[in-house]
């Protein structure tokens, strides 16, 4: 996996001024040794890049932040309401909420990665010699 492939997979993540290679290959990395390959057989990749695009999402959020004075790193769960003069939108939450997702509930990036990872792990595994 490099940063090529994962922006031909994640077009999303297409510009190389906001999301650099070597942000995209640090966190290509780290999310390396998270996938187990033997569980995740060829879903590997997949699992790889979505735990990339979840945190690549959280360093732009902290990159907005500080862009416009905030304090980078402040987490914060899903906005559920929100009220501009007369016109108010909320959202039910908790229907795409996993329980107990934590961390990876912050982006929709990290819901997916968190469903297919608790997949993966259920069951044991059987090797051959």
């Amino acid at each position: 996996m490099n940063p090529t492939q994962f922006r031909l997979d994640f077009p999303e993540f297409a510009d190389p001024v906001k999301y650099p290679d070597s942000l995209i290959q640090m966190w290509l990395t780290v999310a390396a040794s998270l996938v187990n390959a033997v569980r995740w057989a060829e879903l590997t990749n997949i699992g790889i890049e979505l735990i990339t695009a979840h945190h690549l999402t959280i360093a732009a959020r902290d990159q907005n932040a500080a862009a416009v004075g905030g304090v980078p790193g402040v987490m914060t769960g899903p906005t559920s309401a929100k009220a501009v003069d007369k016109v108010s939108t909320s959202y039910d939450t908790g229907a795409a909420a996993l329980d107990n997702a934590g961390f990876w509930a912050l982006t929709s990036y990290g819901i997916r990665y968190l469903s297919l990872a608790r997949m993966m792990g259920a069951g044991g595994l059987q090797f051959s010699c």
